[in-house]
């Protein structure tokens, strides 16, 4: 018998799909064909044990204890009914086949289960990036030996190890330092958690004590023989003492003396410059990306973006795997495009003229093995239909996974870049223009940061 053993029950039931038949679903685990067995984790089953596990005394909190440094680690068990089933399987499986996700955490939370039960027969590995069947089906054909991961387990062994070693001791430390200084309360500290709350503190109090001043932007209309546009005037150097750090200009009365100084005076083109510039398609979605635009887009938090992705994901099986902090794509899925060009035109209608037209022959900047991370990059599926009604949230934020990947299938944006600089009475102004040559400019996706100001 051959035991896969998955990281998630939908993991597993992806498995199961992509095995040969017939299926049967007895408890916790599910008979494939005659030779197959697929079992489950939920995330880690196994965790770290508490102080007290390593000694009973350990349960209260003194100076004199730290720092608790175990010299033999020990776990403690989560979910003691899925620990029992894969217990129960080991014995009756010829192989193990690893199917934790292709990530250090992956690696480290089914190699632990198999440590902790003394099974020492022949283990594989199967990396699975997206629940998609015929991703799956590939992802079977190409089974590894698990001993080639071993370093990515040892890796997560040690980050985990160092993170009980650090929170443990120094949430202990500072809260009876806390105590004896008259803090009622638990000082929580992590290796992670502390830094990012410093971060957010941090910039809270930049919130709190950011204290708004105008500055003002001197526009000029001029008129020419080729029409009128709009020019900017532009600081001369050493003008710092009207000017903030940022160089914007924060004198009302020198903003009102170039008006009068220039006002209704004639000007002349000190220099012209004409730039052909390109702008490739945006990169599809990473998860932070696509909480980014969410957020700006829909309205969405941080946490429901990620919970509508994992529903896409597991559920309606619409997109890839969310939780990538990849935007490249495996090279060999570009054959894939034409199925999932499909099935985004049947689940998003507005995108049929968009999808139909998008050139299959490009090759966008995404496609890039060597940029792939543990995941790629978030993308639809080539489900045409998940069988179940969408919600709306769901479809909006599917549209734009699908809109950035259609997006790989157009040319990048073609314009000329046109700078003129103009002087008025001694004053510089300084006027930019596009004219598109081909394709056209990506609006779904905002890369830049927006800046907190005015103009006066």
């Amino acid at each position: 018998m051959r035991l896969f053993i998955a990281e998630k029950p939908s993991l597993a039931r992806a498995i199961a799909d992509a095995l040969p038949g017939p299926q049967t679903k007895r408890g916790n685990f599910i008979e494939c064909g005659r030779e197959d067995v697929v079992a489950w984790c939920a995330g880690h089953i196994l965790e770290l044990a508490e102080p007290e596990g390593y000694a009973p005394e350990l349960k209260s909190w003194w100076l004199d204890q730290l720092p608790i440094a175990p010299t033999e680690w020990r776990l403690a068990v989560t979910a003691p009914d899925l620990l029992r089933t894969i217990r129960s399987l080991l014995p009756k499986a010829s192989r193990v086949v690893h199917a934790g996700d292709p990530d250090r955490e992956g690696q480290l939370l089914v190699d632990e289960v198999l440590e902790f039960l003394g099974y020492e027969g022949p283990v594989d590995r199967l990396l699975v990036s997206d629940l998609n069947l015929p991703a799956v089906r590939k992802a079977l054909g190409e089974i590894q030996s698990n001993a080639r991961y071993r370093g990515l387990y040892e890796a997560a062994l040690a980050r985990q190890r160092a993170d009980w070693l650090f929170g443990i001791n120094l949430t202990r430390l500072y809260t009876l330092l806390g105590r004896a200084g008259g803090y009622d309360g638990i000082l929580s500290v992590g290796r992670v958690q502390t830094p990012l709350l410093g971060l957010i503190v941090r910039r809270d109090v930049e919130i709190e004590q950011f204290k708004p001043l105008p500055y003002y932007v001197v526009r000029a209309s001029v008129r020419s023989a080729g029409g009128p546009f709009t020019c900017v005037w532009q600081a001369p150097e050493g003008l710092t003492r009207v000017l903030d750090r940022a160089g914007r200009l924060v004198s009302r009365a020198h903003a009102v003396q170039i008006q009068a100084t220039v006002g209704g005076k004639s000007g002349s083109a000190t220099s012209a410059s004409r730039d052909k510039k390109s702008e490739p398609p945006p990169l599809p979605y990473s998860l932070a990306e696509l909480q980014v635009d969410a957020g700006k887009r829909l309205g969405l938090g941080p946490k429901e973006t990620l919970d509508i992705c994992q529903s896409l994901y597991e559920t309606h099986r619409l997109v890839t795997y969310p939780r990538s902090d990849c935007s490249y794509l495996p090279e060999g899925q570009h054959a894939q495009a034409i199925a999932v060009l499909a099935a985004i035109a049947t689940n998003i209608p507005a995108l049929v003229t968009a999808a139909s037209r998008a050139d299959r022959s490009l090759r966008s900047r995404a496609w890039n093995d060597k940029k792939i991370t543990a995941h790629h990059a978030i993308i639809p599926t080539t489900v045409a239909s998940s069988g179940r009604e969408l919600s709306p949230a769901e479809k909006d934020v599917y549209e734009l996974v699908a809109r950035g990947y259609v997006a790989q299938f157009y040319p990048p944006f073609e314009y000329h870049e046109t700078t003129l600089m103009i002087e008025i009475e001694g004053e510089r102004f300084r006027a930019s223009g596009r004219q598109t040559i081909s394709g056209m400019a990506h609006p779904h996706r905002a890369r830049s940061g927006t800046r907190q100001g005015g103009n006066r």
